[in-house]
């Protein structure tokens, strides 16, 4: 099967050895997400729903740049640094997979790579 690797320009991928996204067949995954602009600066700082929406726009991007569209999304992942905001970020979750409801799951990690980060988020989609 043909592979597609999707990057996104960030040092990180290099560093790290990631792509922002990988095309095999059917199946397209996105790598953890979160709410920087293309200037790196941080959308949504210490706001978790303005962070997930931010990040549910960037998968949105990142799906339509392979061929894909949100209603092809499957599961996400959500990490987050306090569950207790949890309704936040599931508003924001909502709004945007209320009718297409992919499997999901909503894990509270100690830390994200900058404080700054609240959330994260993770997307399978098949075609």
């Amino acid at each position: 099967m043909k592979r597609v690797n999707l990057s996104s320009g960030a040092k990180w991928e290099s560093i790290v050895g990631y792509s922002r996204a990988v095309k095999i067949g059917d199946t397209i995954e996105v790598s953890g997400t979160v709410s920087t602009d293309h200037s790196g600066e941080i959308v949504g700082e210490g706001d978790e729903y303005l962070q997930t929406r931010f990040i549910l726009m960037k998968l949105e991007n990142t799906l339509g740049q392979l061929g894909a569209k949100l209603e092809n999304v499957v599961r996400t992942r959500i990490y987050c640094t306090n569950i207790k905001n949890w309704e936040k970020i599931g508003k924001a979750h909502g709004e945007v997979f209320g009718e297409i409801r992919p499997v999901t799951s909503m894990i509270e990690v100690s830390n994200l790579i900058d404080d700054k980060y609240l959330v994260e988020i993770e997307a399978t989609a098949v075609l």
